[in-house]
């Protein structure tokens, strides 16, 4: 199918954010999110709030998407969505949506893997952003997952290290959660980590074979740590709070930089990108460019409104996927887990 102009409407919904895009061939023209700020008081994402939540917002997030983007419905040439992996009831609200939003206007329906997409959000046309070529090594960090793939064309994609427990976003939550910081902490860890030592207090790494990654033990060497010195210093958290953010922020990236290391070592592949929504931490991109000089690798670190979860990075995904007539069907189902 060729067309001059390909309009792609993109819907994102996998966990606690509402996000509507509209892309014309590989560049944005909308990305709109609507955060919930309703789980803060939880301390974290409570399933069946954000699935209610994603049912208020989805239509107006789409009609604003559509509205900026300056076209009607029917200029839309496809649909893509978030088929997983994420929370089922959120991912169900989206789903449901783009299916019944195709039908309606007769066009493509496009299912897009989450990770994928935090992937190919480098691809997307973004002045002042260069694009990787393949092939290329993505680290994929956020709240559920912890990936190094080979990526060796938009759609031949390899894991060839992940987690074995816990992601390194949770890591950085629990972490943030121990020293009574709000939801979410994990970029208050990254706030405060700019103010304090980073070699202040010394963590052991652990020690997982090959390229994966561990971080529940961190967790709570972490834990043990916090509680021993509060309980000889009741005021420990308070008077060292910069110090502790930065010595957590640094074992962490070190963590994943010995893995990456080992990666290109093993690969012979030297171009680095990352995605997710923890690459918006700014301790992590500061330490991947100042890779770039000391190990000789080109790094790609995208639009920091491409890395939390958004529809834009969906709808890349779509794009090309629109360009290989990969269409899927409205039998298609949402999954909570979904293959790589």
């Amino acid at each position: 199918m060729s067309l001059k102009n390909i309009y792609t409407l993109a819907i994102e919904s996998s966990c606690d954010d509402t996000s509507a895009a509209v892309l014309c061939n590989d560049k944005v023209l909308s990305n709109i999110v609507a955060r919930q700020a309703v789980h803060e008081e939880y301390g974290g994402v409570v399933p069946e709030l954000a699935s209610r939540a994603h049912q208020q917002n989805i239509v107006p997030v789409i009609d604003v998407a559509i509205k900026k983007a300056g076209i009607t419905k029917k200029d839309l040439n496809c649909i893509a969505f978030t088929q997983g992996p994420g929370l089922m009831g959120s991912l169900l609200v989206g789903g449901s949506f783009a299916k019944s939003m195709s039908m309606a206007l007769h066009i493509p329906l496009l299912a897009v893997n989450h990770m994928k997409a935090h992937i190919l959000a480098h691809f997307i046309d973004e002045e002042g952003f260069n694009k990787p070529s393949f092939p290329f090594l993505a680290l994929t960090i956020s709240g559920g997952h912890t990936q190094i793939v080979k990526v060796t064309s938009f759609f031949n994609m390899e894991i060839i290290g992940e987690t074995t427990d816990d992601a390194v976003g949770e890591a950085f939550d629990k972490s943030a959660k121990i020293l009574g910081l709000p939801y979410p902490g994990g970029p208050l860890i990254d706030q405060y980590a700019k103010e304090g030592n980073p070699k202040a207090f010394q963590f052991t790494k652990p020690k997982v074979d090959g390229l994966n990654f561990s971080f529940s033990g961190l967790k709570t060497q972490i834990l043990y740590f916090i509680q021993k010195n509060v309980k000889e210093n009741p005021n420990f958290i308070t008077e060292n709070l910069t110090d502790i953010c930065a010595s957590i922020q640094y074992t962490i990236i070190q963590i994943l930089m010995d893995k990456l290391k080992i990666a290109v070592q093993e690969t012979g592949i030297n171009q680095i990108a990352i995605g997710g929504g923890v690459s918006a931490n700014s301790g992590i991109r500061k330490t991947l460019k100042e890779a770039e000089a000391k190990y000789g690798w080109q790094t790609y670190i995208p639009k920091f409104e491409y890395t939390t979860d958004n529809a834009a990075m969906i709808g890349i995904v779509g794009y090309y996927y629109f360009l290989e007539n990969n269409f899927s069907n409205n039998t298609v189902v949402s999954k909570a887990r979904i293959a790589f």
